[in-house]
């Protein structure tokens, strides 16, 4: 110890190291030396020495009252606080010397905390979130000459609302100016916490967030290695995943919780663009065949800390440790849990730490790719937790919906088929595995959908993981484009809507509305989608072009041009400018921006040929280019059913005659 007297000694139980970390950190940018004891093992004679030391010599001891630390959970806090409680027996400032701090909703009449702490004034920190007026007590506590008053009215001060043990006789006028000078004390810390309670208040404005909703912020990797990152986020995702799984527990979706990692936004901050009332945090440290998770629940709308808890469990339990938060963070949020919420949690999981490392490597690269030439580590990663454990039906599904992706951008007929071949085995393997699992009828949905062009197989498999998991924005997302493509608009733009609130800040969300509003020719709404996307991913080209193609549907012609020009290398925008061009009379114009088109796609965009000679009035072209791409099975045809620039072909035979042999439901 450098400096007896000035030291602040935090003692606590291991359940909340993380509220004590808080609490040290605010103490020592004050310089405050505060004496922390981090050891993951405690005891032995060497340990008893050095804690008599410091408690002995400390000028403050803070005990952190808790849940965790009642008579039930036994620990060396314990044998803290009978140190510093005999201590104070001999004592005559023994009072001052205690600043009790309780982290969670713990009642100060709670019958097991020393009869010494409970003489004294408790200061409540919700997990440990420490105010600069608490941290100003702290200081002038440990440093007297800090004060401008003598050393006897800044413990006065601290002492307030204790009960009173035999003080010596002091004459009457001392008595009178202590009072007043701890009277003085005491209001100027209540105002202090008075300020700060009114700046969080007029932060917090309105906020009247959905009862029942939660995010989740991606747990900190405390392996002391950046490349374990992918673990630490994947677990995160699945322990997401598996609360979306709980019936009346909304969910904010991944996209939008993880934009937040790396910033420092305050939790006020974020469950307002979320519009979430509860945030969870915590942390992963893993080793060879452990690991540590550290949780806590946040009530966003209050600051105060619901639930907090660190658990330590082999590899091979993640699953069931996965269901054990999940059922605790909703009976802190008072959910009422219906059905077996392990069976649906664990559902397509795997036991195999191996198995599971790979499967979360695929799932980084997957979320992380910039374009299609990053898939194959995807599938390489998935194949390796296949490989591992053959029924992990999760690997099965995520290798199906990463081959469909594959396969949709491939550059010859034959590799397209191939690969929706691959995705369909995959992804109906998963449904062997796991018939219930929501994710497989979705990537089997996309292979009817995209690769097969079956669209009543498509529409069956995305009802049925839509009704398996309601709560999940991707297969939200999923859903509703389909139902909207399908001409079923008032269904596709709820479920897109609903996606949208569950992933606020996810570019996606707000496109796959904007195409689904466009294709019901609410234009203006279109528009408006649009410009959120613009908004979160300026640089995302295809919005420019779909904002330009819904400008004209508007009418808007100038606005359209200056939309679709923004982009002028993007195929997308090569479609709209040759629909815009031709409309303005710059017919030259258009012609070049279509000899650019199929200079770079080649058959592949032979859907896309027959909107622009639709526009045109070429019907002949149009009719020639739709039973091209009929014939190729091009993906575009998906659209043929509500597509507004297919509109002056509706009434012809041979458009009708494609639309009947597509056999969209009805």
């Amino acid at each position: 110890m450098t400096d007896p007297g000035r030291v602040v000694f935090l003692s606590y139980a291991s359940q909340d190291a993380e509220a004590a970390q808080k609490i040290c950190e605010a103490l020592r940018a004050a310089a405050i030396e505060v004496f922390l004891d981090q050891s993951e093992l405690r005891g032995g004679d060497a340990w008893d020495q050095k804690i008599r030391h410091e408690i002995h010599d400390c000028a403050l001891f803070v005990p952190l009252i808790s849940a965790h630390s009642d008579a039930r959970h036994e620990g060396y806090f314990r044998r803290e606080w009978k140190l510093a409680v005999d201590r104070t027996a001999d004592m005559s400032d023994r009072v001052a010397f205690l600043v009790p701090v309780v982290i969670d909703d713990t009642s100060d009449s709670r019958a097991d905390v020393p009869e010494r702490f409970r003489q004294v004034q408790w200061t409540r920190l919700p997990g440990g979130e420490t105010p600069p007026a608490f941290v100003e007590r702290i200081k002038r506590l440990v440093s007297p000459e800090l004060s401008q008053e003598p050393t006897w009215a800044v413990r006065a001060a601290a002492r307030v609302i204790a009960a009173p043990i035999a003080p010596k006789p002091v004459p009457a006028f001392w008595r009178a100016k202590a009072v007043l000078v701890a009277t003085i004390a005491v209001l100027v810390v209540a105002l202090g916490y008075l300020a700060v309670d009114r700046l969080v208040l007029s932060k917090r404005g309105a906020f009247n967030p959905p009862p029942h909703s939660i995010a989740v912020l991606p747990f900190a990797n405390m392996s002391g290695d950046k490349e374990q990152e992918y673990f630490s986020d994947g677990l995160t995702e699945e322990l997401l995943n598996s609360l979306a799984e709980i019936n009346g527990l909304q969910v904010a979706a991944r996209t939008s919780a993880f934009s937040f990692k790396g910033t420092n936004t305050d939790i006020g901050t974020i469950a307002r663009k979320l519009n979430v009332g509860a945030v969870l945090e915590g942390s992963v440290r893993r080793s060879a065949n452990t690991i540590r998770i550290t949780a806590q629940l946040i009530n966003a709308v209050t600051g105060f800390h619901l639930w907090s808890k660190t658990y330590d469990r082999d590899l091979g339990d993640v699953l069931k440790l996965q269901t054990e938060i999940a059922t605790a963070v909703a009976g802190a949020l008072k959910v009422t849990l219906l059905g077996d919420v392990a069976a649906k949690v664990e559902l397509g999981g795997t036991g195999n730490p191996a198995a599971l490392d790979a499967y979360l490597r695929g799932l980084k690269a997957a979320r992380s790719m910039r374009d299609t030439k990053d898939l194959p580590a995807a599938i390489a990663a998935y194949t390796e937790a296949i490989r591992l454990d053959p029924h992990y039906a999760l690997a099965f599904a995520g290798r199906s919906v990463a081959l469909s992706t594959a396969a949709a951008e491939a550059e010859t007929p034959a590799a397209v088929r191939e690969g929706y071949d691959k995705a369909q085995a995959d992804a109906r393997q998963a449904l062997s595995l796991a018939p219930d699992l929501a994710q497989a009828h979705s990537a089997l949905g996309v292979v009817w959908e995209q690769g097969i062009l079956d669209f009543t197989q498509a529409n069956d498999e995305y009802e049925r993981a839509l009704a398996l998991a309601p709560g999940n924005a991707r297969v939200l997302g999923n859903s509703g484009s389909f139902a909207a493509n399908m001409g079923h608009f008032d269904a596709g733009i709820a479920a897109l809507r609903r996606a949208v609130v569950l992933d606020p800040l996810a570019r996606n969300s707000h496109y796959q509305l904007g195409l689904a509003l466009y294709a019901a020719r609410r234009y203006q709404e279109a528009v408006a989608a649009y410009g959120e996307v613009i908004g979160l991913t300026p640089d995302f080209r295809a919005t420019y072009s779909d904002r330009g193609l819904s400008f004209y549907g508007l009418g808007d012609l100038e606005r359209a041009r200056a939309s679709c020009e923004t982009t002028p290398d993007d195929w997308g925008s090569q479609l709209c400018l040759a629909v815009l061009y031709d409309k303005l009379g710059r017919h030259a114009d258009a012609e070049t921006e279509l000899a650019k088109l199929r200079a770079a796609m080649g058959d592949a965009a032979a859907y896309q040929y027959a909107t622009i000679y639709g526009q045109w009035g070429n019907r002949a072209k149009a009719l020639e280019w739709l039973e091209t791409a009929w014939r190729l099975r091009d993906p575009g045809l998906i659209n043929l059913k509500t597509d507004p620039l297919l509109d002056p072909l509706r009434q012809e035979p041979r458009f009708q005659a494609i639309e009947r042999e597509l056999k969209f439901p009805s």
